[in-house]
């Protein structure tokens, strides 16, 4: 199998879009995303997730807040002892406050992603991956009122992505989760909610993992092998993992994952705005290829999410990750 490319999910937003985000105008906007990709030769493209930009909250660039905002349940207004019980969790201490507050049962409220969906899948012929923030993600920036523990939280969140996601018929479904990798303590239930959407998706399922990136920041810290035994538990076709910013060494840790689950390489570093030379990219892929086995590479990516460089660097980049896997199968 031909290693493809692709991206995380993320795009620098359009500066047209701050003002205006009627369904024409971000129409036009996903459109230059789209075909931005497509000109850069990227095999699987995504929406730049442009869907759910919120200016009011850049940091994360809708990640979390598209989410929690529509889901009923949840209020976005809150109080010191909500505040309070927020800044409890030393997990969030990167955050000033909560997402929300999940004053009742959960459900899937204002939230449509089978219609972001279908308003993308138009606009491009190409071969469409679809993203979602995860459900330990989406958990952890809560503060509980209802349910009396994460695991229970996490679950219903969970619940209500799938009822989502089992109904969008993309390529790939790629769920994200950015806070797990410092949190293997918290792997047993992390992995059962990601399973219960994993198992709902019919199509191919991939799982993203970084050590945060907020604000262009990385905020978890720890290792890949803490976390082989929750990845071994997900039922999921590929993983995204955070490589090309932190250095190669932790690679040979990846032989213990199951044969069975191919690797998202990531080769290029979305903290740095220099730009990867081809050369840099083919090298990556030979080292991870000697390592592991070219067979377990089913796509070469960046580190994560492209939103908070300039499309300027973006777009190189992308040229530049396309240019490398030519070059790599050019040598060989």
């Amino acid at each position: 199998m031909a290693i493809k490319t692709t991206v995380v999910g993320s795009y620098p937003i359009p500066r047209w879009l701050y003002g205006d985000t009627s369904k024409g105008t971000l129409s036009d906007a996903i459109s230059v995303v789209l075909r931005t990709q497509e000109l850069a030769g990227i095999d699987v493209v995504a929406d730049g997730e442009l869907n759910r930009f919120d200016p009011s909250h850049p940091e994360t660039n809708g990640m979390i807040d598209y989410f929690v905002s529509r889901f009923s349940g949840v209020r976005t207004e809150y109080s010191i002892g909500d505040l309070d019980a927020f800044k409890a969790d030393p997990g969030m201490s990167f955050r000033t406050a909560p997402a929300g507050v999940v004053s009742a049962a959960i459900g899937a409220g204002a939230l449509n992603l089978p219609a972001d969906y279908a308003f993308v899948r138009s606009l491009t012929l190409k071969p469409l991956k679809f993203t979602c923030t995860g459900p330990h993600m989406l958990t952890k920036t809560l503060t509980d009122r209802h349910y009396g523990s994460a695991e229970k939280l996490c679950m219903a969140v969970a619940d209500v992505l799938r009822r989502q996601l089992e109904r969008i018929p993309a390529d790939i479904l790629q769920l994200d989760e950015a806070n797990i990798t410092g949190h293997p303590e918290e792997a047993e239930w992390a992995a059962a909610a990601l399973n219960h959407v994993l198992d709902g998706i019919g199509s191919t399922r991939g799982v993203h993992l970084c050590f945060g990136n907020y604000g262009g920041q990385t905020i978890q810290k720890g290792f890949w092998k803490n976390l082989l035994p929750f990845l071994n538990a997900l039922h999921c076709d590929h993983f995204l993992l955070e490589f090309a910013r932190r250095g190669y060494d932790e690679l040979a840790e990846l032989r213990g994952l199951n044969p069975a689950v191919g690797l998202g390489l990531s080769v290029v570093d979305i903290k740095d705005n220099g730009v990867e030379s081809p050369d840099l990219i083919a090298a990556r892929i030979e080292n991870a290829a000697r390592t592991l086995g070219e067979e377990r590479i089913h796509y070469v990516n960046p580190d994560c999410g492209f939103w908070m460089l300039s499309r300027s660097v973006a777009d190189r980049k992308m040229r530049a990750l396309t240019a490398g896997r030519d070059l790599f199968y050019g040598r060989r």
